[in-house]
C-alpha cells in the first residue's frame, strides 16, 4: 500500500516537472508574488524622466544598436529568451558597456535568471558612472532581486544606494 502511494506520488511529481519544462515561457510569479515583467517595469521607472539631471551617454556602435533594437522588439513580443540571445551577441562586441550589461540584467529578470541578473547589475554598476538614471536602474534591479529573496536589510541598502545616484546637472544659463 505504501509503495503504491509512493509510486503515484513520484509519477505525479514527474508529470508536473515535465509540464513545467514544456511550458512556453509564459508569465510566472516570483516567490514574492510579483511578475518579472512588473519587476522590470519598476527597474525602468527608477531611471526617471527628469532632463535636469546629469546623465552620461556614450557613443554607440551601430551594430550593437541594431542588436539592442532587436532585443527590445523581441521583448515587446514576449520572446524573452530570444531577447537574451540578441543582448548576448551585443555583449560579445562590447563586453564592458554598463548600459548593455544593465539591459542584459533586465532580460535575465524576465527569464527568471535572478543570479545572472544580480551579477550583471553589479558589474554594470562597477563599470558605469556612479550617478544618474542608469545607476538608479542598477540599484533598483538589486533592490527588486533582494525583495524576491526576502532580504529586508538588502532591500533597504539598495534603496539608499539608488537614491544616492541622483545628482543635479550643471546649471544652464
Amino acid at each position: 500500500m505504501m509503495s503504491r502511494f509512493r509510486l503515484v506520488a513520484i509519477a505525479v511529481g514527474l508529470a508536473l516537472l515535465v509540464a513545467g519544462c514544456a511550458s512556453g515561457g509564459g508569465t510566472f510569479a516570483t516567490p514574492s508574488g510579483v511578475s518579472p515583467e512588473a519587476m522590470v517595469a519598476q527597474i525602468r521607472a527608477a531611471a526617471g524622466q527628469d532632463d535636469t539631471e546629469l546623465a552620461v551617454q556614450p557613443l554607440r556602435d551601430p551594430m550593437v544598436e541594431d542588436l539592442r533594437g532587436q532585443a527590445l522588439s523581441l521583448e515587446q513580443q514576449r520572446r524573452y529568451a530570444d531577447a537574451v540571445a540578441a543582448l548576448e551577441q551585443a555583449l560579445e562586441l562590447v563586453p564592458d558597456d554598463p548600459a548593455l550589461l544593465q539591459e542584459r540584467a533586465e532580460a535575465a529578470v524576465l527569464v527568471g535568471d535572478f543570479a545572472t541578473a544580480t551579477r550583471l547589475a553589479k558589474r554594470a554598476w562597477d563599470l558605469g558612472a556612479k550617478v544618474g538614471p542608469l545607476c538608479r536602474r542598477h540599484w533598483e534591479t538589486l533592490r527588486q532581486l533582494r525583495l524576491v529573496a526576502g532580504d529586508a536589510p538588502g532591500v533597504v541598502s539598495a534603496q539608499v544606494q539608488r537614491e544616492s545616484c541622483t545628482v543635479a546637472g550643471p546649471a544652464r544659463y
